[in-house]
């Protein structure tokens, strides 16, 4: 208790970090707000012979527009400033989330969908691009640690909260998108835009004095570092089910109870995270790789309940400490003229990978001969990455300035 009491009387600005903490969730919460109510959509739109197809695309339709769009997002936010663009973003987010709720036609519902995912792409960057501005280091990986924690702690409420109002009207669960509405009101009273003059006297980085070009090749290591990272992050969210399946585990529900424990872990990665951030950011990568590559090996190797579980919470460990760490590493690439394009690069790339990586682990599946071969690879390529971090790591002093 006495360490937790500390750690919150060292947190400054708690306003603006409990808002950006909640507002940072928004994008994750428009695909898993839809999953629990996937299936009563399609029903309604049963008369559509494609429904089948339409819905699951509906709702991932907000990925594709966070990839594409996210870099110009971060130009906007670099050119004309961060909180009016945020403002704009959330409120919209609020009218294009709950729209579908007013309408009739799949085709529509769709276009709301991809206009979510331009607010999306706003939201996502402009939160990761003020915690840097606002923070220096040390506060930041506090805050991204909170991120961490707090995300996965919100996500049961979401779907038990959607799946209630669904059971009164098939498009309801729409509705819990009205929760931008509050998220900006709080925005607008305690976000401010950083100046400046104020983040050069915080980081006192002759590179936010000076900015100069934009440093595309950081920029294009932070978008292969985080493509690489973000497809082997989604191989057990979009799989896992076909994991569980060639174990011998067939019933949804079973598969669902046997997760609860090691799922907790994605919270114990993300405290993880903050113990292994007083090493500099190579080695904070690797770790993650080297937990996730681990976690994906074992479930791949398993042949019990029990192996699954332990592999997965492996797994699940290394996945909280993904994120924040891959923010992090990215936010310390970019000065502050050049951070919101340098944030946007890094939403692109990691919603890239969201996409691109069921396409991989099924051609790696097809070859290995099941899902569990393409687990136990990509594992293996996880390790080999965390190596090479390690490598690079050592190479360099190992603990940043502040801890």
């Amino acid at each position: 208790m006495k360490a937790i009491r500390a750690f919150w009387a060292e947190l400054t600005l708690k306003p603006q970090g409990f808002t950006m903490i909640i507002a940072g969730f928004l994008p994750v919460f428009a695909i898993i707000a839809m999953f629990p109510v996937v299936a009563s959509i399609i029903g309604h739109f049963h008369d559509d012979p494609n429904a089948a197809i339409k819905v699951p695309a509906m709702v991932t339709a907000p990925g594709y527009a966070i990839a594409l769009l996210a870099p110009f997002a971060g130009v906007l936010c670099d050119r004309f400033g961060r909180r009016r663009i945020l403002l704009a973003c959330t409120f919209f987010y609020g009218v294009a989330g709950t729209a579908p709720f007013f309408l009739e036609s799949l085709d529509s519902i769709i276009a709301t969908r991809l206009a979510l995912g331009v607010c999306e792409a706003g939201i996502l960057t402009i939160v990761n691009t003020l915690i840097a501005d606002y923070w220096a280091d040390r506060s930041r990986r506090n805050w991204l640690m909170l991120q961490g924690i707090v995300g996965p702690a919100l996500q049961p409420a979401v779907f038990v909260l959607v799946a209630s109002v669904a059971a009164v009207r098939w498009n309801g669960g729409f509705l819990v998108y009205l929760v931008a509405f509050p998220i900006f009101l709080s925005m607008y009273f305690f976000l401010f835009e950083p100046k400046r003059e104020q983040v050069v006297a915080q980081e006192g980085t002759s590179a936010v004095e000076a900015p100069g070009p934009f440093p595309a090749g950081a920029a294009m290591l932070v978008a292969a570092v985080t493509l690489f990272a973000s497809v082997l992050y989604y191989v057990f969210i979009v799989n896992g089910s076909i994991a569980w399946k060639e174990v011998g585990v067939t019933d949804p529900l079973q598969v669902s109870t046997l997760t609860v424990i090691p799922a907790l872990f994605i919270v114990v990665g993300s405290i993880l995270f903050r113990l292994v951030s007083r090493f500099n950011n190579a080695v904070q990568i690797a770790s993650f790789l080297g937990m996730l590559g681990l976690g994906l090996a074992a479930i791949g190797l398993a042949r019990s309940v029990t192996s699954m579980q332990l592999g997965m919470t492996l797994q699940q460990t290394g996945a909280g400490m993904a994120i924040p760490a891959l923010i992090a590493w990215s936010q310390s690439k970019f000065g502050f003229a050049h951070r919101g394009r340098g944030m946007g690069v890094w939403t692109s790339a990691f919603f890239l990978g969201q996409a691109i990586s069921p396409i991989i682990v099924g051609n790696i599946a097809g070859a290995a001969g099941s899902m569990q071969g393409a687990f136990l690879a990509l594992g293996l390529v996880g390790i080999c990455g965390a190596a090479v971090g390690f490598g690079l790591g050592t190479r360099a002093p190992l603990r940043v300035a502040a801890a």
